[in-house]
């Protein structure tokens, strides 16, 4: 998969993966640990300053020439020149997204290459390294956002066409950009046999009405294929601000080809419309929607709204992957939950290629349990973090998702196999803070901790270390409380255990 994101011209200037990744192995096999750890360190270190050198001249070249674009530019500019100028700095915003890019691949695969590390060479090979690769240019993501979000931004003032008084009301369309998109019929339900074949269609279905008697609505689009197959169901953004399933789904369907596909792929790309405009996790109440499914028909707003998702939308599925993130103040790594005793959400799971799975049979109330519970495998894919997309997870998400419907035949292409093993959890459980103060997580993210290791520190308002927290036992670090303002009872980090036997019934409180 990291594979897919490397940029040809730039191929040399990445970490050597397959390399390093195999390097632990390879040299644990030498009696002399110390020695083995050194060269590990010795080479990684290496391919790390390779990736800064590449990053650094990149970044400053780039610099460089957005300053001398913006001082060439001028109003009223004569048109050729203006082209001109246009085409440069197109081509600088390309430069500096391949730079972004080229870096969160090299973070990420550095992080991989020290999970490796420290599951063959010992713990505390990542504890070590990962502070000494954060301090080059390339792992500090804000370095390279900066001259980007400029970039774009000087684009969006040169370029922008004046609107005289009058142009905004009964004006005829200039551009495609101003064409008014044709309107979106409101339904009560989703037939999906009433959808055209080959086409893809786009409704709002209404699942409740506000304070003005006006439907609330979710969007829903329908990819109905012109060969026969299953019926597959995606849901993002059932929390109002877990947002990377969204353009997960966009770019799903912008590629899909409708003459090809087998069977119907329905998506919501905002399941809790009243939480989205409020960019919050809950309802328009601050109720969780995930512990009100199946909801009721006659009940609280949130409850009705939770009952008519399920009656008509869901329930008409065959399969359902629901999309979540992190919740505020907390990050993720890329990880699927499902019950692995159900050989169907097994499969799909790892087809997900996430970097950890974690067995769980469904809180009470999830809309995941729900799906289960009308005879719908469900599995719940949680991409990075909220209130932002995070590129690179989208990507891989994404890989996941059409690995799934290629494995059920769904879609013509193969499926992609992934360069590492998910890490198993039998179960896994949050640790919580018993004091407030002001928060510090250590581990990384998919990384492993040892019984005992030192895990968080909690300090009061004058810099004394309050508390200290300590692994309870081994595990991989599935996500972690990022908001350095802690109260008690705060969640401090998500331990998945992989220690045997997957148990009937398995809920790590996950909210």
């Amino acid at each position: 998969q990291l594979a897919l994101k490397v940029v040809p011209a730039w191929a040399s200037y990445y970490l050597d993966y397959a390399s390093l990744k195999n390097s632990p192995s390879v040299l644990s096999q030498n009696d002399e640990k110390d020695s083995s750890s050194d060269a590990f360190r010795s080479s990684f270190l290496e391919q790390c300053s390779k990736v800064n050198a590449r990053y650094q001249q990149q970044h400053e070249d780039a610099c460089s020439k957005l300053a001398v674009l913006e001082k060439k530019w001028a109003p009223g500019m004569p048109e050729p020149e203006l082209q001109n100028w246009k085409a440069e700095l197109t081509s600088l915003i390309t430069q500096l997204e391949i730079l972004s890019d080229f870096a969160q691949t090299n973070i990420m695969a550095s992080r991989r290459i020290l999970e490796k590390a420290d599951a063959v060479l010992g713990q505390g090979t990542a504890q070590e390294l990962w502070p000494e690769v954060s301090k080059l240019s390339f792992a500090s993501l804000a370095g390279d956002e900066l001259p980007l979000h400029k970039a774009r931004a000087v684009w969006r003032r040169c370029t922008a066409v004046p609107v005289s008084q009058g142009t905004l009301v009964d004006a005829e369309p200039k551009s495609r950009a101003q064409r008014v998109v044709q309107p979106i019929p409101t339904l009560t339900e989703l037939d999906i046999e009433s959808f055209p074949v080959g086409k893809i269609s786009r409704v709002w279905i209404a699942l409740a009405e506000d304070g003005m008697g006006l439907p609330i609505r979710v969007p829903v689009m329908i990819a109905r294929g012109a060969l026969q197959g299953p019926i597959v169901g995606i849901t993002a953004a059932l929390h109002g601000n877990e947002l990377n399933g969204i353009p997960l789904i966009h770019r799903l369907f912008k590629d899909l080809d409708t003459q090809t596909l087998h069977g119907t792929l329905v998506a919501v790309p905002v399941a809790n419309s009243p939480g989205y405009l409020l960019s919050q996790r809950g309802y328009s109440d601050g109720s969780d929607l995930n512990r009100m499914m199946p909801g009721k028909p006659d009940a609280s707003g949130p409850q009705v709204y939770a009952y008519n998702l399920i009656q008509r939308i869901v329930r008409h599925f065959e399969y359902l992957i629901d999309l979540h993130t992190a919740s505020r103040g907390r990050i993720n790594s890329l990880y699927v939950r499902a019950n692995l005793r159900d050989p169907r959400t097994a499969r799909m799971a790892r087809l997900q290629n996430p970097q950890i799975i974690v067995h769980n049979t469904s809180p009470g109330g999830s809309l995941r349990g729900a799906a289960m519970n009308l005879g719908i495998p469900a599995i719940t894919v949680e991409i990075g973090d909220p209130s932002t997309f995070n590129e690179t997870y989208v990507k891989n998400a994404l890989i996941g998702v059409t690995n799934i419907l290629s494995q059920m035949t769904m879609l013509p292409d193969q499926e992609t196999p992934s360069d590492y093993e998910p890490v198993v959890c039998s179960r896994s459980y949050w640790i919580f803070a018993k004091s407030g103060g002001i928060l510090t997580v250590y581990p990384e993210l998919a990384t492993w901790v040892r019984a005992g290791d030192l895990i968080a520190t909690v300090k009061n308002v004058f810099g004394d270390v309050e508390e200290e927290y300590y692994a309870p036992q081994d595990g991989v670090i599935v996500g972690k409380h990022v908001d350095p303002v802690c109260q008690t009872g705060n969640r401090i980090l998500h331990l998945g255990v992989a220690d045997g036997e997957l148990q009937a019934i398995v809920d790590d409180g996950h909210m």
